[in-house]
Parts: structure tokens; sequence; C-alpha cells
């Protein structure tokens, strides 16, 4: 009824037919604060377009709004906005568009689309990260499987990682990272290996505070990385932002 009758009774009665088109832009690891601050001026002075920050779980969003009397006019408005906030904004935080969209799904229909497996060696976060990649339809095509190694007994046995390395270096620490990866990737026979290990708390682990994780990387053919964080929030906060923060080290370093 309201496409048939109300829509031609209210262009009869304003006279206006337009277009009005949104575009949701994704940003992780960046606060709201600082995404609007680079962006502030846009914010202060729209018109036509729109820009509208919201605050997610562990990122922000931009909704883009056009109205315009097509949609090719409509969309035109959009990019030369998005240009402007990728060009201050984008890089290291922009990863992808949609109300429904995710940083794990971005990050995994990437490696499928390219054919590239990824395993995982996990201990602070005890094999959240695996489990997040097994919430995405079609990851079967690129995870084999992975490990989850809390203990140091663990990491010994299942990815052959020398005694030495832990007791010269300790858990925490930037070398158990890259050896767990390495490992992890090797033994899995994958393209890409994300390593965990740290501090997620309430206590502080090898001296070390609660909050401090060390990420690896291993990728094929390529020298392993370690990536060290301080992370806050509590036990769990900690664990989930840790995955998070792998995702996008993957979507840096690889897509």
């Amino acid at each position: 009824m309201f496409d048939h009758y109300a829509i031609p009774a209210l262009k009869a009665a304003y006279h206006r037919d337009e277009f009005l088109i949104s575009r949701v832009l994704r940003f992780t690891e960046i606060g709201e604060s600082e995404l609007v601050t680079k962006i502030d001026d846009l914010i202060a002075n729209q018109t036509n377009p729109t820009v509208a920050p919201y605050i997610k779980p562990n990122e922000v969003t931009l909704r883009l709004t056009a109205k315009a009397a097509n949609e090719v006019i409509a969309n035109q408005l959009l990019d030369a906005l998005e240009s402007q906030i990728q060009q201050r904004v984008g890089g290291a935080y922009f990863y992808g568009y949609g109300d429904d969209n995710s940083l794990p799904n971005e990050v995994v229909q990437k490696l499928i689309k390219r054919d590239i497996s990824i395993t995982a060696a996990e201990s602070l976060t005890a094999g959240l990260f695996q489990s997040t990649l097994a919430t995405i339809p079609g990851v079967s095509a690129i995870f084999p499987g992975g490990f989850v190694t809390y203990a140091n007994e663990a990491k010994e046995q299942l990815l052959a990682i020398p005694t030495n390395v832990i007791e010269t270096n300790g858990v925490v620490s930037e070398a158990t990272a890259i050896w767990m990866a390495e490992q992890a990737r090797k033994q899995m026979n994958t393209d890409i290996a994300v390593s965990f290990t740290g501090a997620a708390g309430p206590d502080p682990l090898e001296g070390q505070p609660a909050g401090t994780v060390w990420i690896g990387l291993a990728v094929k053919d390529q020298p392993t990385i370690a990536q060290l964080f301080h992370l806050p929030g509590n036990r769990n906060t900690v664990r989930e932002r840790s995955v998070l923060r792998a995702f996008n080290l993957i979507r840096q370093h690889i897509l």
C-alpha cells in the first residue's frame, strides 16, 4: 500500500524525488574521540552528505548519508566525502564497510578469497582466536586446525619449543611468541600462523603487568615478527582485544 499509494501521493504533494543513500565505514584500534578530532571540521560543516560517528565494541563506525536526484550523484557525493576521511583516518585503522561486518569476518573472507591458509598457537587467549575463526562460514577451506598451549609443558610438547627458550626469555616474551608462531606454521604447513602469549591478568606474570601481550605472526618465506601490546581492561577484555589485534596484524601485514 505504501509503495503503490503513499509514495506517489507524497511525490505529488511535495514535488520531490530524491535518493537517500548511506555508507558505513568501519575503523579499529582508534577511539571515537581521536577519530572525531581528525574529521571535526567535516562534522561541524556537514550539510549534504552528512557524517555521524557511532561507538561499537572495540571499534568505531562512521555513517555517511547523501541525498540527491539520483543514485549516481548520491554515490559521487559519498565518494568525495569518504576520500577526505580516508586521507585523514584510513590506513592502519580502516578495515571495511557495512552495518553487519566485523574485523574477523573481513579478514577471513579475504584469506578465503586469496586461498591463504592459517593456523594459531594460543596461550593467554586459550583458543579464543581459533573459536572466532570457526564462527565464520567457509573458514574450513583455509583453517586446518591449531594449538592451545596454555602451560609451558604444552608449548614444549605440542610445538617442540626448546625448554631453554622459555627458561631464558620467559613465557611473556618476544622470543617465545616468535617460536610459537613459527612452530605452529611449520607443523600445520600453513601460509601464516598467529601466536599469543602474555599476562591476561588479574595478576602480573613474570614481573609483567596484566595486559602485557605478545602476538607473533609467521608468514611463509618471510621473517617471523612479534608485536608487543599493553591492553587495558579485565581478564576477558584483554583476551578479546588480543584476538582483534591479531586480526588487524594479519590485515596490515598480509592483506
